[in-house]
């Protein structure tokens, strides 16, 4: 059954929904400017200009990761008749679910598979390229970095059933995006799959549908729901919608063609799309086909009022074996326009996440992102994709050189960037936007480091500040530095605002070299001790 973003059924009483509605605005954030609003808990990062847009005295200083040597997922090499023999590239997903980490990817392997069923030979036949993906498959991990390859008995492939592959009506598939739907309340319907089919009905790429009650057995929809050309990184819900962001040819100024640009395609039930797509995120044009495009738009994840993503900077040349590609850094408050915090920045390079290497070649490394940004603990995990670009078409390509690894970079839990002074001003301050707070009230918290060079006034929309939150009576960060520093006030509560539109202040006094990376906002009268984690 459709349901709206709320979860609520159609068939319910307009009462209902209003009883729903007024139960959930006791918990709600709403940010006027943007129009979002988000349950339970807001987190503002700094890196977000804007729920942060005033500034003086400080910039931005963007961390970069810890990236682990090793891969975490490595194709079946050990295994010709293997689904994954090849490649086990990252267009896919990494959940934290049911007490364990889960991995959908997406794998390729050389010579077609015989056993497909009859309604799927013509497409495989029609495939012309030794290297062959698909079909989609499936890991498990009790700690995200040691994986192993289930036997799932679902597909017959090379003569046996003794794989990790999904049963899909496409011989064709890859880019596996998964989320657990948690407001569908039927439970059939619990996972959603968005993957990339070909020749399934189109001769380009396009996206297909699958649900299921346990993200291995899926039941796809019938009929394509995009009739468009489009290599989608991520899938992901925001503000009520269902977004699928990928790679299309959106033609730029009089017709333009700039290549490899960001593209965002919606849907409000996730079974109907728009066909229209937003142009989610792109890079300049330049004439020269040896430039810079985004490749295969934005892999991001959402925090319920901003998401926060990644790209392929895929630097373009004439010959592909010299194409490589870096993660750029993005960040978005509707889920559909991304931007760059620092316009040009390279995140991660290719060169700081190598592809393992073959002795005595020197093949170039493509980043992939996609669904694969999470918290775990006090860490954000980012599994990504190192695809090792030897020079596709080619014909002294060295097709067993072909190759992809799942990879796995790091950060103290949403420090993305953070917010800190600059030369020798002796302070500095950063303005919230607006927000009205819920209801039932809300508690603060800083993820930062030199909490006590920091302070935080409350004012009115209208920027008057609180007399009773402000100048001496200033909210108070509780050490020590971390992730999650409570703010409190002296002589009031910042419950007692509840239902307010406010803006906040921080203040930061120069004490070393104090950093601001977030501000948490949960609903209640007590800081959370665990920060909701972005899905």
């Amino acid at each position: 059954m459709t349901t709206g973003w709320l979860g609520i059924e159609p068939g319910w009483s307009q009462l209902t929904k209003e009883t729903v509605s007024s139960a959930m605005a006791k918990n709600r954030f709403h940010f006027p400017t943007t129009g979002i609003s988000v349950e339970d808990q807001a987190v503002l990062l700094a890196v977000d200009d804007v729920s942060l847009p005033l500034k003086r005295n400080l910039a931005y200083f963007i961390t970069k990761p810890t990236v682990r040597d090793e891969p975490v997922l490595t194709p079946s090499r050990d295994d010709r008749d293997a689904p994954d023999f090849l490649a086990t590239h990252f267009y896919g997903t990494v959940l934290h679910d049911q007490g364990k980490f889960r991995m959908w990817y997406y794998p390729c392997h050389l010579g077609k598979n015989p056993d497909w069923p009859s309604e799927l030979q013509t497409q495989a036949e029609r495939w012309k390229h030794e290297v062959i993906p698909g079909p989609l498959c499936y890991a498990e991990s009790e700690d995200g970095v040691v994986w192993n390859k289930p036997n799932l008995g679902q597909v017959i492939f090379k003569g046996n059933r003794d794989n990790n592959a999904i049963a899909l009506p496409s011989a064709l598939t890859a880019n596996a995006c998964v989320i657990k739907d948690v407001s569908d309340p039927d439970p059939e319907l619990r996972y959603k799959l968005v993957y990339w089919s070909q020749y399934d009905p189109y001769d380009y790429p396009t996206i297909r549908l699958a649900t299921s009650p346990d993200g291995l057995h899926w039941t796809a929809d019938k009929e394509a729901p995009l009739e468009a050309f489009l290599e989608h990184a991520s899938f992901y819900q925001f503000n009520g919608l269902y977004i699928a962001n990928g790679q299309s040819h959106l033609r730029g100024e009089s017709g333009r063609n700039r290549g490899r640009q960001g593209a965002a395609f919606l849907s409000t039930d996730f079974h109907h799309w728009q066909q229209e797509p937003a142009e989610s995120f792109a890079l300049p044009y330049v004439e020269s086909r040896k430039r810079d495009e985004v490749h295969l738009g934005v892999g991001a994840a959402s925090y319920g009022n901003v998401l926060i993503g990644l790209f392929c900077r895929w630097h373009n040349d004439e010959d592909f074996s010299k194409i490589s590609g870096d993660f750029g850094l993005v960040i978005s408050n509707d889920g559909l326009r991304f931007r760059e915090p620092v316009k040009g920045f390279n995140w991660l390079s290719a060169r700081d996440s190598p592809a393992t290497p073959v002795p005595g070649k020197d093949y170039n490394t493509i980043l992939c992102q996609a669904n694969g940004i999470l918290n775990v603990g006090d860490e954000t995990r980012i599994y990504h994709g190192r695809w090792r670009n030897i020079g596709w078409g080619q014909p002294d390509m060295e097709i067993e050189d072909y190759y992809a690894e799942v990879g796995l970079a790091t950060l103290p839990r949403d420090r993305w960037g953070a917010l800190g002074l600059v030369d020798d001003y002796p302070e500095g301050s950063v303005w919230t936007t607006s927000i009205r707070l819920p209801e039932k009230g809300c508690a603060l918290a800083l993820n930062a480091d030199g909490v006590d060079s920091m302070s935080v006034e409350v004012a009115n929309e209208d920027f008057t500040l609180m007399p009773d939150y402000s100048v001496e009576l200033s909210g108070k960060v509780s050490g020590p530095d971390g992730l999650n520093c409570p703010v409190s006030w002296s002589s009031r509560s910042l419950a007692d605002l509840a239902g307010r539109t406010v803006r906040f202040r921080v203040t930061i006094q120069r004490n070393n070299d104090p950093r601001l990376y977030a501000l948490y906002l949960t609903a209640g009268t007590n800081v959370a001790t665990d920060i909701k984690l972005p899905r």
